[in-house]
């Protein structure tokens, strides 16, 4: 397997644990009865246990021979980062404070694809646009679903995001696990860190 296909194989184990895990969060945000409570909960633990393969893959690329860091990526994905929970967090205080918290995840969830469309060229993944529009989309459909029915925001917001984030995260695992396959498995001991 080259440096190349190695280094692809880790960025698509830490799309599937870094997508999993917030699939899950997103998932146990609405309050739900049953039996889309227990819906929920079923999604919640296949993006547990994708997150958990990804960060198996992930494991398995990690090597002695780790490469270069791109410190000016880093830094930019930092910046990305840092802005994403800023804005999120003082959109929630300020939705809190003016008593409208039930649309706090619609918020977070525009926050959240949002920040994918920098993330898309700097990770090399022109794929992240689609799912940041696809999250708007979703907090768009909460705030109107909120404002115009009796339905929660954060149930269509938790649900739709918890969904969408779940698919990229299984399909980041499915990439991870073919790579492995046609690369000739493990290479643990080459591997270099991503970049």
């Amino acid at each position: 397997m080259s440096v190349t296909e190695i280094r692809q194989r880790r960025r698509y184990g830490l799309g599937a644990l870094y997508l999993g895990i917030f699939a899950t969060i997103w998932f146990s945000v609405p309050a739900a009865d049953q039996p889309l409570r227990g819906v929920l909960v079923a999604g919640s633990l296949a993006a547990l246990l994708t997150a958990v393969g990804g960060g198996v893959v992930t494991a398995r690329s990690r090597g002695a021979d780790a490469g270069p860091r791109d410190r000016t990526g880093d830094r930019r994905y930092l910046l990305i980062v840092v802005a994403e929970l800023a804005l999120a967090g003082i959109g929630a205080a300020v939705l809190a404070a003016a008593g409208w918290s039930a649309y706090v995840p619609v918020l977070v969830c525009a926050v959240v694809g949002l920040h994918f469309f920098p993330l898309a060229p700097l990770l090399g993944d022109p794929l992240l646009r689609p799912l940041g529009f696809a999250m708007c989309a979703v907090a768009l459909a909460g705030l109107v679903t909120g404002l115009a029915t009796a339905v929660s925001a954060g149930l269509v917001v938790g649900t739709g995001a918890g969904l969408l984030l779940l698919g990229y995260a299984l399909r980041s695992l499915v990439r991870a696990l073919a790579r492995s396959r046609v690369g000739g498995g493990n290479c643990r001991d080459t591997l270099p860190a991503p970049p």
